[in-house]
């Protein structure tokens, strides 16, 4: 009987350390202010984690088949109620504990649906007592204001509920491509926003902008593109800010509530991979932004990219981290980027942590282009992407696979991680899409980094811009696709992918009207962005283009001048892909990483991902891109769907031991969020597939121990 009331202590212990209390949220885009992906939650853990079954699954019955519909959302959970988004940008409310739907917000008539944009990362939750709490989120050119008990608008905000993102960018805003994909963050009564823009000529410019919750009215905006008197004005030529867009925060913020700091990652200034208009350091273009979160006051910057020739944006939310560094504690911030590197800052000078060296770069061999001198590279961490293809990196599968490997390499350009695009063509290594992505790095307590990778070359060229024959209206859009089309949808208008699958444009006579094409051109659909700056005209034109017709032009109208303003235009997003359909390098072509920012170095590394179908040949674990992130658990695990596969799985933080795995009805291109209600937790995950050429989906699923 003595040692009965120490056993049962103990078991009373243990017990409680497993129980989660009655609710845990995920109240927060990405788990918290701090962009850290990190729970609390215990009960799942690393011995019962192989247990964990389906609790319930969510279909929104919305998914697009013909145009590769996605999900991306980290959804919310707040008081035992789930919100997130479908495929068409609904967004709805779940009870988190079974999957039942409790209300469904449609932002789009069913005009405007059949041409929306975009997708939805996630939703941004605010709640004052004496006020119904409000859900805030974007669809196509809109925010809005949802009241989050009911689903209906709340018409005191903005224009009955909405509020037009074109607001506050100058006079030609209403020309301007503009959504966001990517919530923004509330500090006090402020929703501080980012927004994509178009990376073509004639782009917004990506200014930063908070809103008033209660109302819509703009409070603050901070000039990412300085204007004159502003601090930076002097690295843009004079007047830059007239013309030049783009330097915008598509990825998401962080934030430090406590010292009303604001984290703001920027991307490259538009036009992409040619800047002869642009020439300087082009201030506050890939940065990480510092903002008094009250004023939008700059507090200080750090750029990762001078000039950038090369679409590096910094591509997710900074880290608010504390790490332990030279015998101190120190508050941080952790920007993962693109091409494999961590800058660790602190958060309060933006001074790095690490040393960070300015290495010389080649000069641009192209027209009118001047490169910057240096580009920064961070001493530690390590990089957790490689950096360089060298000649045995390529693939030595099958004699076709080789040979096409070969002469692309052979052909291309080398020499530095920062070789400009030019008429001889290079790699971009990691790709285009990273590296890191916008699913972003989850973060433990002990400093412990965690972060998927893509491992492809993404191979540029420019080439010179000779204006087609302007007296066939088929050459004006032949034309015009090129410098507006191409790109994306090919040489040959045969598809991309640069997002995964971006249709072809042959035979359009024989599947879509004229009338629709026009439109999907004026106000985009799907990943497409509208091109609603190209004059009535031009779109004339670029339809007999794609339609193979032919049209009389009025002999005494002069012909179209070009529009196009460069010496150049960018030859395509290519994937460095075989023609067997696999990389064109040695696996392993996407990775998991754990990075401890602590003393700098990398504490393990695993390929993440599989293709089936070499599995099932006996081929090692190869990785697989991947889009989404992680998460991470005081249990010690991990939990990560992202990859091609279509599977979320579970490691041991501790060392990348895979846990266990699950096949989802589609793959989870999002980041999974974790909660718990009535004391059980959940582990949810957005399976809408889409990407990579992958079947589209349109389910949430939720697993949880066995009851």
């Amino acid at each position: 009987m003595k040692y009965l009331l120490p056993l049962v202590l103990i078991l009373l212990t243990f017990s409680c350390q497993n129980t989660p209390p009655a609710n845990v949220d995920w109240a927060w885009y990405l788990g918290g202010p701090d962009a850290n992906h990190y729970s609390p939650l215990q009960q799942i853990n690393k011995e019962n984690v192989a247990q964990l079954q389906v609790a319930w699954t969510y279909q929104s019955g919305d998914k697009d088949d013909n145009n590769r519909s996605q999900i991306q959302c980290n959804p919310l959970v707040i008081d035992g109620i789930l919100y997130g988004t479908s495929p068409k940008l609904k967004l709805f409310a779940l009870d988190a504990a079974t999957g039942e739907e409790l209300w469904q917000f449609d932002p789009f008539d069913e005009a405007y649906q059949q041409f929306g944009m975009g997708v939805n990362r996630g939703l941004v939750y605010w709640n004052e007592a004496v006020e119904s709490a409000r859900i805030f989120f974007t669809a196509g050119t809109f925010l809005y204001a949802i009241d989050a008990a009911t689903g209906q608008v709340i018409p005191t905000f903005g224009q009955q509920g909405k509020v037009d993102l074109h607001q506050g960018l100058g006079e030609a805003a209403q020309d301007y491509f503009i959504v966001s994909n990517t919530p923004g963050i509330v500090y006090k009564d402020l929703l501080i926003l980012g927004m994509r823009v178009s990376e073509d000529i004639g782009a917004a410019p990506g200014y930063i902008r908070a809103f008033d919750v209660r109302t819509g009215e703009i409070r603050w905006i901070f000039h990412t593109i300085p204007q004159p008197g502003e601090m930076g004005y002097e690295t843009w030529p004079p007047d830059a800010w007239k013309t030049s867009g783009g330097a915008n925060a598509w990825s998401g913020l962080s934030l430090d509530e406590e010292r009303g700091i604001v984290f703001i990652p920027t991307g490259s200034a538009s036009y992409d991979f040619y800047g002869g208009d642009r020439i300087g350091q082009n201030l506050f273009a890939n940065c990480v932004l510092a903002l008094n979160a009250e004023t939008g006051e700059r507090i200080w910057h750090f750029q990762t990219v001078h000039h950038d020739l090369w679409d590096r944006d910094l591509p997710a939310s900074p880290n608010l981290v504390q790490v332990k560094h030279e015998g101190k504690t120190i508050d941080a911030v952790a920007q993962i980027t693109k091409s494999g590197h961590i800058f660790l800052l602190d958060r309060t000078t933006g001074e790095p942590l690490f040393p960070v060296e300015e290495i010389p770069v080649p000069e641009s061999h192209l027209k009118g282009e001047q490169t910057w001198p240096t580009q920064p590279l961070p001493v530690k961490p390590p990089p957790f992407s490689r950096q360089e293809i060298n000649k045995e990196d390529l693939t030595s599968r099958g004699l076709e696979a080789q040979a096409y490997a070969q002469a692309l390499w052979e052909k291309s350009r080398k020499g530095s991680l920062f070789v400009p695009p030019g008429e001889d063509g290079s790699f971009i290594f990691p790709g285009l899409d990273g590296g890191g992505e916008w699913g972003g790095a989850a973060v433990d307590p002990e400093g412990i980094l965690y972060i998927n990778s893509s491992e492809i070359p993404w191979y540029v060229q420019m080439e010179k811009f000779t204006p087609a024959d302007d007296n066939l209206l088929a050459s004006r859009g032949e034309r015009i696709y090129r410098t507006s089309c191409r790109a994306c949808h090919g040489q040959d208008r045969e598809g991309g992918d640069m997002f995964g699958s971006i249709p072809a444009l042959t035979g359009l006579k024989d599947r879509l009207p004229e009338a629709e094409a026009i439109n999907i051109i004026k106000n985009g659909k799907g990943v497409m962005p509208s091109f609603s700056l190209l004059k009535d005209e031009e779109i004339k034109s670029i339809i007999a283009f794609l339609y193979d017709s032919k049209e009389e032009i009025d002999a005494n109208k002069p012909p179209t001048e070009s529009t196009w303003p460069y010496p150049y235009v960018f030859g395509g997003y290519n994937r460095f892909y075989a023609p067997d359909g696999y990389p064109a390098i040695q696996p392993p072509w996407g990775q998991l990483t754990a990075v401890d920012l602590n003393e700098g170095t990398i504490k393990w590394q695993i390929p993440f991902g599989e293709y089936p179908e070499l599995k099932a040949q006996g081929t090692p674990i190869t990785g697989t891109e991947s889009y989404g992130g992680p998460i991470v658990t005081e249990s010690g695990l991990i939990f990560i769907a992202a990859t091609l596969d279509e599977k979320i799985r579970a490691y041991d933080k501790e060392n990348g031991a895979l846990l266990w795995e699950a096949t989802l009805p589609a793959a989870g291109y999002a980041t999974p969020a974790t909660y718990s209600v009535d004391g059980r937790q959940y582990v949810v995950i957005a399976a809408g597939g889409g990407k990579l050429n992958t079947p589209s989906g349109d389910a949430y699923v939720a697993f949880a121990l066995p009851e």
